[in-house]
Formats: structure tokens, C-alpha cells, sequence
């Protein structure tokens, strides 16, 4: 059969002075061939008959009217393949599963010819400096790891719909602290505002349909600061802030891409990680610089400062049990604070406590409802004291920061059932007092050993660890030397003479 190609290059060779026969060789036919369609003037695909036949016989063709399409009319959303099941039941022996894809080709043009109307996606004219749209996109799925832990976090990703310049912030919740702060961090890295911000309906910035205000008073508070106006998507119409749900996509995509060329989903510190994501907005805004500058110059000013961005809550108690409830979470507190009421300055990731406006303590936010974070240091000074507590502790998980010490935990409990809170709690007081970093690396050596009976081992080898990193004393009898001294030695000998 004579393709297109072939016809096309016949012609080109008889154009530039070539004989029929010498035309035909070169492109692969023969003379009478190339003849005839020097004749026609026209490709073979332009004068071959439509396909209209079938080369083989139809299997569903004798009960497609009264055992399949009545199922299709009344349950438009059936699938083939259910269908195509069922049939092989009813009629056993008859369909084998290669013809299901022969059955799908006729569903695709049954619903084509008569289905339902399918949904419309009306492409939109973007305005540069017009439009900034937000959300929240899941990246746990990503596997990254900071030192071998799992980071469960999400991204606020904002878009600016005409140039498509993004920007994120990692976070951990879906909270107003956060989108605030992902907003915040954007604009002021573009270095301007856009007209408008849309998002999708966000407890965080959206009123439920029972409040008449359309957005959260602290919410509009920002979008006034800033001097933007508000839009939200309609309830479960995702698809209304199309721009940014498919760069959610894209973007997770190209992280994926960027870990797997890597060669590693693990990082050192959050802060590597955030570096590692920085680096990577760079690179895909670089192919968007032409439109940007084209959209620059539309967006509006950025206010003189940023707004605050956190919740304050005032007076809250601190229990008996060393902790306070933020929320709908609990955290613990230094037990010193015990029967005192603080204050707490709610960030998208941690919490500032402040007693008598004096700052105390910095907490790393949990995320959820009815989730704890307990750290040992708040109370191991009266833990040390009832050992026996730990055993039955609530929020006992909490008191094990890395999983050597877990482990270290299970083998004195094998050693000695009796005593394990004790000899554990004490090597949380060593921690405590030291280094858990240099109580972590002795109890994995003691581990890797098999050696973990008491915490006297523990706390010798952290002593001897301290040692080998102490810095060496400074040479002591020597006081730097002034050299403005031997100028002034110089300048008087000078005179002398």
C-alpha cells in the first residue's frame, strides 16, 4: 500500500527535474503506480473510500437492543465492564474477556451519539495583576523525611492566574494562622499585590451559609490590609479554581521528579527541605519571567508592613498534670507554671507562651483535634521523682523522642520488669541534663551491643562522649601582640637620630 510520504516525495523529485521512472524508484513505487497518481494529483488518503464496513461479525449485535441498551438508558453511569460481566454470566461460554474491549468501544459511541450531555470547562480570559489564586495541597504522599522521621505536612500554594507565578510555604494544617502566612510570604516575595485572591470555601476564610458575612472577620481583615478583594468557588466545585488545583498537580509532579534525581527523600532539617522547595519555585518561575514583567506592573503596592500573623488567646490554665489545652489539643508546659494561667500567641506551626507578658516557652504545633505533645523536659524534674507514674502515663509515647530510646526502654524491661520506669526515667533525667542528642548516641552503641541493664552505663558513656568533644583549652601567657606598639618604637628612633 502507497502512503502519503511516498506520494509526497515522488512529487518533490519530479518538481526538482527528476524522470517518472527515476521519481518512482527513489520513492519506493512503481512506474505504472507513480503514473497514476501524477495523474489524480491527489495523496492516496485523499482518494482511498471511507472505512464504513465491519471486517468481522458484531457479538453483541443480536441482543445489544434488548439485553444492553435498555441498561444503558436507565443507568446512564454503568460501566462496560460490570455489564459485559453480568452478560457472561447470562449467557455462559459465549463472551470471552477479550471482546470486553469491543464492548467498550460500542458504550463510548452509544454515550457519544446518545448519552448525557457531559459537564463544560469554559476557558477564562486572565487579566495580568488581576487575579491570585490559593489553596491547600497534601504532600505526606511524597514520603520526605527529616533524619529518617516522616514529615505529614501540606503546602499553600498561591498562583497568579496570568503569568502562572507560584510560590508555597510548608504547613500543617488548613488554619487561617496558615493561609495567612502562605499569603503573606507570597506577595511580599513577588514584591506586589493582585486585585483579587480566590480560594476555595476554607473554614479558614469562609463563613458557613448560616452567618450572613461571606468571609471570617480575620480573614477579611487581611484581604484589607492588603487591599484585596475576596472570592471563594462555589461547595465541592474544585474545578472553579481551576488555575491552582492543576498547578497542585504539576508542582507535586515536578517535587517528585526533583527527590528522584536526588537520589534521596531525606533531609537534614525542615530548613533544608524548605531550601529544597525554594530552589525548586525558582527554577519553574524562570520559563515565566516575560509574563511577569508584563503583569508587574499591574499589581498594587504592598502595605508598609506585614500583619501579624497569629491567634492570641489569653488566660488559659495551666492543670496539675503540667498542661494546657489549645485548640482542642494538649501540650505541656514547665511544671513550674502549675495553678498560673498563660497566654498564647497561636503561629500556623508553633505557639508562644508568655506568663505575666513575659515570653516562656516556644511549642511546636500539633495538628488535628484531641492530639498531644508532651515534652519530658517540662517535667522530669518530679517524673524522676514518682518513676511509677510512667508506666500507666497517658501521653507515655510522647516520652520516648527517638526510637532508641523506645528500644532502650523494651530491653530493661527484659532485663528487669521490676525496675524498667525507674532505670528508664533516669536516663530521660540524663537527657535532660546533658544532651539527648549524646544520650541517643550512647544508648544506640549500648543497644547494638546488647549491654542496656541500668542507666549508670548510659550516663558514664554520655560523660565520656562530652569529653571527646570538648574543645581544646586556649594557650594560656601569651597576650595578643600590638602591632601599633613597634610603629610607635620606630617613629621615636626616627626622632632620635
Amino acid at each position: 500500500m502507497v502512503k502519503d510520504a511516498q506520494v509526497k516525495g515522488l512529487m518533490k523529485f519530479m518538481l526538482s527535474g527528476s524522470p517518472l521512472s527515476t521519481a518512482a524508484m527513489k520513492s519506493g513505487m512503481s512506474e505504472p503506480t507513480a503514473r497514476k497518481y501524477r495523474k489524480v494529483g491527489r495523496l492516496p488518503s485523499q482518494i482511498r473510500p471511507p472505512h464504513d464496513w465491519r471486517t468481522r461479525l458484531d457479538p453483541f449485535g443480536d441482543i445489544w437492543d434488548q439485553d444492553i441498551e435498555p441498561f444503558l438508558t436507565d443507568n446512564p453511569g454503568l460501566e462496560a465492564k460490570t455489564l459485559f460481566e453480568n452478560l457472561q454470566e447470562r449467557y455462559p461460554e459465549r463472551f470471552s474477556d477479550g471482546q470486553l474491549r469491543t464492548m467498550q468501544r460500542r458504550f463510548r459511541k452509544w454515550r457519544a451519539l446518545h448519552g448525557e450531555a457531559q459537564e463544560v470547562f469554559f476557558p477564562q480570559v486572565h487579566r495580568p495583576g488581576e487575579l491570585g489564586a490559593s489553596d491547600f495541597t497534601e504532600m505526606s504522599s511524597l514520603s520526605v523525611t527529616i533524619q529518617g522521621k516522616p514529615l505529614k505536612h501540606l503546602l499553600y500554594h498561591f498562583v497568579l492566574t496570568y503569568s502562572n507565578w507560584e510560590d508555597g510555604t510548608i504547613c500543617f494544617a488548613e488554619s487561617y494562622e496558615s493561609l495567612a502566612e502562605g499569603l503573606q510570604n507570597a506577595v511580599w516575595r513577588l514584591g506586589g499585590v493582585p486585585a483579587k485572591h480566590r480560594t476555595d470555601c476554607l473554614t479558614a476564610a469562609v463563613n458557613n451559609l448560616k452567618d450572613v458575612r461571606e468571609f471570617t472577620a480575620r480573614y477579611l481583615g487581611l484581604l484589607n490590609h492588603y487591599a484585596m478583594n475576596g472570592q471563594h468557588t462555589n461547595p465541592d466545585s474544585g474545578n472553579e479554581n481551576g488555575d491552582i488545583e492543576q498547578r497542585n498537580y504539576r508542582f507535586k509532579r515536578a517535587v517528585d521528579q526533583s527527590l528522584l534525581l536526588r537520589g534521596s527523600r531525606d533531609f537534614e532539617s525542615r530548613a533544608d527541605y524548605e531550601g529544597f522547595l525554594s530552589a525548586l519555585f525558582e527554577r519553574v518561575n524562570r520559563g515565566r519571567r516575560q509574563r511577569l514583567a508584563e503583569e508587574s506592573p499591574y499589581l498594587h503596592a504592598l502595605p508598609g508592613m506585614r500583619l501579624p500573623v497569629y491567634a492570641e488567646l489569653r488566660g488559659i490554665p495551666v492543670s496539675g498534670a503540667s498542661t494546657i489545652r489549645v485548640r482542642h489539643n494538649v501540650y505541656s508546659v514547665h511544671s513550674r507554671l502549675i495553678g498560673e494561667h498563660i497566654d498564647a500567641h497561636v503561629h500556623a506551626d508553633h505557639i508562644d507562651v508568655y506568663y505575666n507578658r513575659t515570653f516562656v516557652d516556644r511549642l511546636p504545633r500539633v495538628s488535628g483535634r484531641g492530639a498531644h505533645r508532651i515534652n519530658y523536659r517540662h517535667i522530669i524534674d518530679w517524673l524522676v521523682r514518682k518513676p511509677g507514674a510512667f508506666a500507666n502515663y497517658r501521653y507515655q509515647t510522647d516520652l520516648f523522642p527517638t526510637s532508641n530510646f523506645r528500644i532502650a526502654y523494651d530491653m530493661l524491661r527484659e532485663h528487669d520488669a521490676r525496675h524498667a520506669e525507674r532505670e528508664y526515667v533516669k536516663i530521660l533525667y540524663c537527657a535532660a541534663r546533658h544532651s539527648e542528642d549524646l544520650t541517643g548516641k550512647a544508648l544506640e552503641q549500648l543497644i547494638a551491643k546488647g549491654t542496656l541493664d541500668s542507666h549508670l552505663e548510659v550516663e558514664q558513656l554520655v560523660l565520656w562522649l562530652m569529653q571527646q568533644q570538648a574543645p581544646l583549652p586556649p594557650l594560656g601567657g601569651v597576650e595578643p601582640v600590638e602591632l601599633e606598639e613597634y610603629d610607635q618604637l620606630l617613629t621615636s628612633k626616627e626622632v632620635a637620630l
